[in-house]
């Protein structure tokens, strides 16, 4: 089993944030997918303390993406709530564009994408560490950095979701909660 001292320091946060959304919600048995599940560490942490929540976990191999077929397909291809946490600033644009799609077309009316990262808000990038962190990112691959919030808010409108709630998190990152309309 692999261990990341990230996911272990941000999976109580990001715990509490799910809280906050899912009890506004009306039905108690709730269908999630996290997209990049890297360690599966995030996905145990939520399944145990949110048990009316069935989670589905992805990541970018062959085999994985096989089995969310097969589940998507079973369940009517739809679900409550999509998670990606610290994936975005390591996708180009196109793989953004496709999470917002895929977003918009499986998530129930009311449900919800949550996002997790650092991101730029109007072009600017704040604090110096992120602005290291885009520029480190672009020099590995130039389609990777960090994503502007507005942009995403665009892309959200454009699918069929709205952007709900931006919440400040710890090290510099958000949580963005986009609400399908």
């Amino acid at each position: 089993m692999l261990l990341s001292p990230a996911a272990e320091r941000n999976q109580d946060s990001l715990l509490s944030v799910l809280w906050d959304q899912l009890e506004e919600q009306p039905q108690r048995e709730l269908f999630a997918l996290e997209l990049g599940s890297g360690t599966g560490q995030h996905v145990v942490h939520f399944a145990q303390d949110l048990p009316f929540v069935t989670w589905q976990p992805s990541d970018i191999t062959e085999e994985f993406r096989t089995s969310i077929r097969a589940y998507i397909a079973a369940t009517k291809s739809s679900c409550d709530v999509i998670v990606s946490i610290n994936m975005l600033h390591y996708c180009s644009f196109g793989t953004i564009e496709g999470v917002f799609q895929g977003s918009g077309q499986i998530l129930r009316k009311d449900g919800f994408l949550m996002t997790y990262g650092p991101y730029a808000i109007n072009g600017i990038i704040i604090p110096s560490s992120n602005e290291d962190l885009d520029r480190t990112l672009r020099e590995k691959n130039p389609e990777w950095g960090l994503p502007d919030v507005d942009v995403l808010r665009q892309l959200a409108f454009d699918n069929g979701m709205r952007l709900e709630r931006m919440i400040e998190m710890p090290e510099s990152n958000k949580c963005l909660i986009f609400r399908k309309m």
